[in-house]
Formats: structure tokens, sequence, C-alpha cells
């Protein structure tokens, strides 16, 4: 479903600000698998999902998407493809515009837009029970402005909209990062469902080494533009903190920051 075929991406190439963020990296998904990638400040965790997104083009190397080349295609010619929630609650949904408005959009995601009415009777319909999923009483409240829903609620509604057009690869980068514990919880037990229940292939970052380990069927580790480490499925189920952070200490000149060790 994902292939990426030894990318690399350098910014500032030729300053004195020089920095490599991707180097040479080759990373295979196939369709419904969820992968989780963890790794310290600067690894290169974030640039890699804004180049399958489309928002950073590579230097060198490829992508495809369900078989399709998508290296040269921008960001908003792959949003067809992708889906992707942000860490910022404030990034993935339009706070003017109401929830239904925001879902609408939502479903038009990738596709030619007309005169057309945004929300009709049937959208409505089935905004309802999407909403419903969530637990939070949001289907009562379809026409109550975004901007008013708390960071928990956005972030839940960011992630349903993400997957609510079944892209071919849902982007989660450190999505529970800015809630507080209670909120991150119910956000990564909606990201297991929704993911789940829509056989939806998913790369996530994150920071969280429990989250990491809780969520998905593989896992990798990054550092300084590269993979240093990955778990199949069944390596995966066996791996824990203490295993994970033994890994890292192999890395010369590595270290997490303390969000790591965070249930």
């Amino acid at each position: 479903m994902l292939n990426i075929d030894r990318i690399s991406k350098t910014f500032f190439a030729g300053t004195i600000n020089e920095r490599k963020a991707l180097v040479d990296l080759s990373l295979q998904l196939d369709e419904g698998d969820f992968v989780t990638v963890i790794g310290s400040n600067g690894a290169g965790k974030s640039t890699l999902l804004n180049t399958v997104a489309g928002r950073y083009s590579v230097d060198t190397g490829s992508l495809s998407i369900d078989g399709k080349p998508v290296t040269k295609l921008k960001e908003f010619q792959r949003a067809r493809y992708v889906g992707r929630v942000f860490q910022d609650p404030m990034a993935g949904t339009a706070p003017d515009l109401t929830i239904e408005q925001n879902l609408s959009l939502a479903l038009q995601r990738g596709k030619t837009r007309g005169l057309g009415l945004g929300v009709t009777k049937s959208r409505r319909a089935r905004f309802v029970e999407e909403l419903k999923s969530l637990e939070l009483g949001l289907e009562n409240r379809l026409t109550a402005k975004v901007g008013l829903l708390s960071g928990g609620q956005r972030q839940a509604l960011s992630l349903l909209m993400a997957g609510f057009t079944q892209p071919r690869i849902l982007l989660l980068d450190e999505h529970t990062a800015a809630l507080d514990p209670q909120r991150a919880a119910l956000v990564t037990d909606l990201t297991e469902r929704i993911v789940s229940s829509g056989g939806l292939t998913t790369l996530m970052v994150t920071h969280n080494m429990e989250q990491a380990l809780k969520l998905g069927n593989r896992l990798i580790m990054m550092h300084e533009g590269r993979i240093v480490f990955q778990a199949s499925a069944e390596e995966k189920k066996k791996l824990t903190v203490p295993l994970l952070l033994a890994e890292f200490a192999k890395i010369k000149g590595a270290s997490f920051d303390d969000r790591a060790l965070l249930a």
C-alpha cells in the first residue's frame, strides 16, 4: 500500500545550517499495516510523514501509494490518497465552520467540488451515525462551531474526518501529544477503533513508548534520518519499554525526552 524507496531530504543544503533530515530511507507498508514510529527529537519522524503527504518533496528516491507513483505529485494532488491528523487540535478542522460543515468538507477531500449543497439530508444522517461512534455526544451538536469544542473533542473529530473517506494511507503525527492524559487516552482508544474497523493502513509518529507498543502491528525507531530498529508483528508483541530503551541506548548520542516514558 505504501512503498518508500531510498528517499533522502536535506534542508538548507550547501549552507552552514545544512541538515540531513532523511537519509536513503526505505519502508514498505502492506494493506492494513499499522506502523508506529518512535525516535528522538530531530530524528526525521515528522519529515517522513510530510514527504508521504507531499508537503515536502524528496531530493532523491521515490514513493508510491497503492501502486501509484506519487513522488512528483503535490500535496493537494495526494489528498485523495492520504488522511492526516496533526499534533495541534486546531490544525485539522476549520474553527469558524460547524461540525457538519467540517464533515462535509472532509467527505469531499480529493474530489472535484461543484456548486451543490455541502450539507444534505442524507449526509446529515450519515454524520449523526459516524459521530455516535465517538461517544462524545457530538451527534447532537451538528450546528455548533468547531472552535467551541475542547481540544480532545476536536482531535477526535479530526480523526473521524481523516478516516471518513477510507484513505489509502492514514498519517498520525503525534496526534495525542497536546492533550491531557485523560483526553489522550480517549483519542488513543478511538484511534485503535477507527483504524481497526476501517482496516486503514496507518503510519503514526509518537514520543510515547507505551502508546507505540499499545497501537499497531509493527514498530520502527528512527535516528538522524535513518531507520535504526524495526520490529515485526511477532517481535512487537514481545517488546517492552525497557527493551525499547535498551535498543535506543545502543545508538551513540541519542536520547529520548521525558515524554517518551509517559503512559
